[in-house]
């Protein structure tokens, strides 16, 4: 269920994109951009991993019937998140001028300073009641109950969305009025939709918390645990999902504050808007769309790793790790390469079609990113598994540290085609590595059975790959991506669908799919008459 509404709201974000692009175009989603990633990280940091944390607090009393200690750490943990998250909106409301200032240089005419300040000071309202809301998630979690957060997730996206693309229409449409002021309504859609997810939570708690009350009541033995001691083990669980819930925000906050200056340095200022908007929110949409898939399914295996760890079944641990591998490898590999060949068609027939063989290019280039970030999320997810959680620091530090070094310089040499990409690809890939070492190190993990299975999924992409590449070939003898927008949704559709059919089919047939998943679906064995 969880996976589902991850998927649902991470699509509903990028179909958003698309009305939203064609109304500010890529100026005024780069100005979006310089708001949101900032925002997220601040988010991540006055959240520190709390609300997943007390997911798993809450669910380990509750399995020795000790929900009165259950229910204190969730009352300690919203306190916690309401103290950080007015202190978060503090810093960043009042520290939008010092962010903008490292973004964008005073004389810029295409984003000025103060619009930078502006939006980013619009955004920082949504930190006053997302932290505490993302606690209330994690407790309803923690009690095995996974369909208010659900919920509440979809409903707080579709809010969110449907606020955003009216009152920009309404500014850009309507009124004729300036961009900047629709962006900065944008930005405070995510407080709109935090509302919205409140009032799907406060129904969902009135409703459960007699059930709630009753099971403390039954406890006999109430053990008051010191506050100190509650703080302290929740602290210990929260701090690795910090690290894997700011790894992708830092990435695009080191490009936010080094991109467009290093590009002005090499007199490229004109188009410097135009490509980091690409591969900073547009672009950055699209490619999440098959890791959340791939992650959601690999993430579910997490517990079962956990458990296998614990109970020192090494046989069964190798398995479940390298069955979450290998759905990493399975989805994104052809989806990276799909993105890549109709790179053009895409980005031209869900965006537009200005600057598309600049736009396409730097949208291919940032494809290949998605099997990184994947990676680094679940190898992340594995080391908490089998107690390592403390390498993430060094391998995400390891990472950041690679993207500081070399961004500036990247950027300067590859000029706007990716530079910046090349730099998160090469940072992330290090990081992924050592995540991969020290899984390796840790239980004496063979990768044997991981790569072999690799090969015949890189042989059915590149069968896939000969596929698209006919598709495209014979269609651009009468279609033109570049100038006509419908001929540009064609291609992609038919690309698309060619592409997929062909490796789904592949997959499944050899069942490759199911020595992945462990499964098999019905409907499917019945239309191949397996």
């Amino acid at each position: 269920m969880l996976t589902g509404a991850s998927f649902l709201s991470k699509f509903l974000g990028m179909i958003y994109v698309i009305p939203f692009t064609n109304m500010v175009d890529e100026t005024g989603m780069t100005l979006y951009g310089f708001a949101y990633v900032p925002y997220s990280i601040m988010l991540s940091i006055s959240t520190i991993g709390v609300p997943l944390a007390v997911s798993k607090f809450v669910a380990k009393y509750n399995a020795i019937n000790d929900y009165y200690t259950s229910m204190r750490m969730f009352k300690v943990g919203t306190f916690i998140m309401l103290i950080n998250g007015i202190i978060a909106f503090l810093i960043m409301y009042f520290g939008a001028e010092l962010i903008a200032g490292w973004t964008v240089d005073k004389d810029n005419k295409n984003i000025t300073l103060n619009e930078v300040k502006h939006v980013i000071q619009m955004v920082s309202f949504a930190l006053l009641i997302i932290p505490g809301m993302a606690i209330m998630r994690g407790f309803f979690q923690g009690n095995k109950s996974m369909g208010p957060t659900a919920v509440s997730q979809v409903i707080e996206q579709i809010i969110r969305i449907i606020f955003l693309l009216v009152t920009v229409s309404v500014v850009v449409v309507v009124l004729q009025g300036k961009i900047s002021t629709a962006i900065g309504f944008a930005a405070f859609s995510a407080f709109v939709g935090g509302i919205a997810s409140w009032v799907v939570l406060a129904f969902y708690w009135k409703k459960r918390k007699k059930y709630i009350d009753a099971a403390i009541a039954s406890q006999k033995y109430k053990k008051k645990i010191p506050i100190s001691i509650l703080v302290k083990e929740l602290l210990r669980y929260a701090g690795p999902f910090v690290l894997i819930g700011i790894a992708i925000p830092l990435y695009q906050m080191i490009d936010q504050f080094t991109f467009i200056h290093a590009m002005s340095e090499i007199g490229k200022r004109d188009v410097a808007d135009i490509v980091y908007s690409v591969f900073t929110v547009q672009g950055h949409k699209l490619v999440i769309i098959p890791v959340t898939i791939a992650t959601g399914l690999s993430l579910a295996l997490i517990p079962e790793i956990t458990a296998a760890y614990n109970a020192k079944d090494m046989q069964k641990l190798k398995k479940q790790i390298n069955q979450a591998l290998q759905i990493i490898m399975f989805f994104v590999l052809p989806a990276i390469f799909g993105l890549i060949i109709l790179a053009d068609s895409i980005y031209g027939s869900l965006f537009n079609l200005d600057n598309l063989a600049l736009t396409g290019k730097v949208f291919a280039w940032y494809a290949p990113v998605a099997l990184t970030f994947a990676f680094f999320t679940v190898t992340s997810s594995i080391l908490q598994g089998i107690d390592r959680q403390s390498f993430t620091l060094i391998s995400l530090s390891a990472g950041i540290l690679t993207k500081i070094l070399l961004n500036s310089l990247f950027i300067q040499t590859f000029e706007e085609i990716g530079g910046a990409v090349l730099v998160t690809l090469i940072a992330t890939s290090i990081a992924v590595l050592l995540n991969l070492w020290q899984i390796k190190k840790a239980i004496d993990f063979q990768f044997r059975k991981f790569f072999k299975l690799t090969f015949l999924m890189i042989i059915f992409t590149a069968i896939m790959v000969f596929g698209i590449l006919i598709v495209k070939v014979t269609l651009g003898m009468f279609l033109d991506v570049y100038h006509n927008r419908v001929h540009a949704i064609i291609m992609m559709l038919i690309g698309i669908g060619v592409g997929g059919t062909i490796y789904l089919y592949l997959g499944y047939s050899s069942t490759l799919f199911e020595r992945i998943t462990g499964r098999r679906i019905a409907i499917i064995d019945k239309l191949l008459r397996r």
